[in-house]
């Protein structure tokens, strides 16, 4: 018989199968006959007078029966030598994140799951003694720190968040004086009712409150670039008195300073400057991975970059690509190599004799050359400097005297930036970022569903927006959503750049540890948060 592709010899056919056990069956019927002398010719499967010891074949324990007075005898498998023969005791089925199902070789198997913050590795078994692997989603308790400032949020829940908005007079003036006094409520895992919890509703207006200067009733003092539209047809007085506008700047430059202060003493962990053409951030040093104070300014131009520059203010370009242009990174104090190849870059025309019959560019058209590729960086988040250390505070005195911090004219014309911070500092208004809560109906497949809506308008802090998603936590029993509006300018300050003791500048210590870690999110910002079963995830 020639043997075919993919036979094996120790295959049995089923004909062959069934000849021996009908002779397996006969020669046992001789050996486990009953007392009566009767011999059963019954398939051993069967019952009434088969052989009450031997078991159906099956892989497995023993058939045993109770009323069997020997050991029960485990019968030869008939299929031993097929290859593929299938055994629970030596398989089990691991399914994997993607849903597909695999088969692998094994006595056992972990399921890991979170216990203390750390992996532990427990054995399951399903029914049939097929052990089945399901791996648990890890849990994420934190997002990145987003150091953007957010012009409005929108929060979204299954559940309902009209707690959020009415406060009583009596928890709005808790929730003030607790935000002056740095104090901070412990509240519970999960909220039953959110509404009636004063603690919540407390500490929720405690979250809101920000501080800034100038404050002016009438005018919308943030956004401060491309803002024209806010300000036309309000009432600038001091736009044509000279007068004024030095009173408003010396006042200003004692805000300033009274903020730098407190920065460096470790009372303030950051604050804004906003003004119509650029974004400061300073931050105090511990935050944002690094261990002096920070300034980081978008977006710049040549000019302002030359200004620094001239005061003797050093800086880097940290989100310059390497090798992107070397004359921009010549002009912003990088490498010189292009000042070699002007001179000599044209050497190999001598080799060939023709230097005389090609011009050589001249002085002016190679400073030409070289500003256009630094100007190429004006207004781009690749314009973004960084100035660290004792330069910072050079940086203040360079702004508190700058002259083009102010706009000379237009709707802006002599109004001083807008300073924000999470603290109180000398000359600042206490402000509260607006809720408004709203119930929708919105449809998911066939059916529509109550959604619950919160929108917060401002300017929105990084530590605010990581205390009310902490507050949300409990309320919303650990699902809710968040879409955030950045104030695109800024959304280059997560950007890179120890562990520092910052437990005296007001801020939640939850906050702190947040804003100490080194931002993963580059030069983009977070524009969604998602909370589902107390878990983050979000997108950028």
């Amino acid at each position: 018989m020639s043997q075919q592709a993919g036979y094996s010899p120790s295959f049995k056919r089923p004909a062959e199968i069934m000849r021996m056990r009908r002779k397996r069956a006969r020669s046992d019927a001789g050996v486990f006959s009953s007392p009566s002398g009767q011999d059963s010719t019954r398939s051993p499967g069967q019952s009434g007078s088969s052989p009450a010891c031997v078991r159906p074949f099956s892989p497995g324990p023993l058939f045993n029966p109770q009323n069997c007075s020997g050991g029960g005898i485990k019968r030869r498998n008939p299929f031993a030598n097929i290859e593929n023969t299938y055994s629970p005791k030596k398989k089990f089925v691991i399914h994997n994140d993607d849903g597909n199902a695999e088969a692998t070789n094994s006595d056992w198997i972990k399921r890991p799951t979170e216990k203390g913050g750390e992996t532990d590795m427990s054995t399951t078994t399903d029914f049939q003694g097929v052990l089945s692997f399901s791996a648990t989603p890890p849990i994420c308790t934190e997002y990145p720190a987003d150091w953007s400032l957010k012009t409005r949020l929108l929060f979204t829940s299954p559940l309902s968040l009209s707690w959020a908005e009415q406060p009583k007079a009596q928890e709005e003036a808790l929730g003030l004086s607790q935000h002056c006094r740095a104090q901070f409520t412990t509240l519970p895992h999960s909220l039953q009712d959110p509404r009636s919890c004063s603690e919540l509703r407390s500490a929720f207006q405690q979250s809101l409150v920000y501080w800034q200067h100038p404050s002016l009733p009438w005018l919308s003092l943030f956004p401060r670039i491309n803002a024209e539209r806010s300000f036309t047809g309000k009432s600038t007085p001091w736009a044509q008195d000279a007068s004024l506008q030095k009173s408003l700047m010396s006042e200003w430059s004692v805000s300033l300073s009274s903020l730098y202060s407190l920065l460096k003493a470790r009372l303030c962990p950051y604050f804004y400057l906003c003004s119509y053409q650029f974004t400061v951030l300073f931050r105090a040093a511990g935050l944002g991975g690094s261990t002096t104070i920070t300034a980081l300014i978008s977006p710049t131009t040549r000019g302002l970059r030359e200004a620094m520059k001239a005061e003797g203010i050093e800086f880097s370009l940290p989100l310059m690509k390497q090798g992107v242009d070397c004359q921009a990174a010549d002009e912003e104090g990088g490498c010189d190599d292009d000042d070699d190849d002007d001179d000599g870059g044209l050497s190999w025309l001598k080799e060939m004799g023709v230097q005389d019959k090609i011009k050589k560019p001249d002085s002016i058209s190679i400073q030409l050359r070289k500003e256009g590729h630094t100007v190429c960086l004006d207004h781009k988040p690749e314009s973004v400097v960084c100035v660290e250390g004792s330069h910072t505070f050079t940086l203040i005195n360079f702004l508190i005297n700058c002259k083009s911090l102010v706009a000379a004219a237009g709707s802006q014309a002599g109004l001083p930036p807008t300073l924000l911070a999470p603290v109180a500092f000398r000359g600042a208004a206490m402000h509260t970022l607006k809720a408004r809560s709203v119930n929708v109906k919105t449809q998911v497949g066939s059916v529509y569903q109550n959604i619950s809506s919160l929108e917060i308008t401002g300017p929105v802090l990084p530590s605010s927006l990581h205390a009310i998603t902490a507050l949300l936590r409990p309320s919303q029993k650990g699902n809710f959503s968040a879409t955030l509006y950045t104030h695109t300018p800024t959304a280059v300050m997560n950007c890179t750049t120890s562990s520092v003791d910052l437990s005296g500048c007001g801020l939640h210590p939850a906050s702190i540890q947040q804003l100490q870690q080194p931002s993963s999110l580059g030069k983009s910002s977070l524009t969604h948060i998602n909370m589902n079963n107390y878990s983050y995830t979000w997108k950028n």
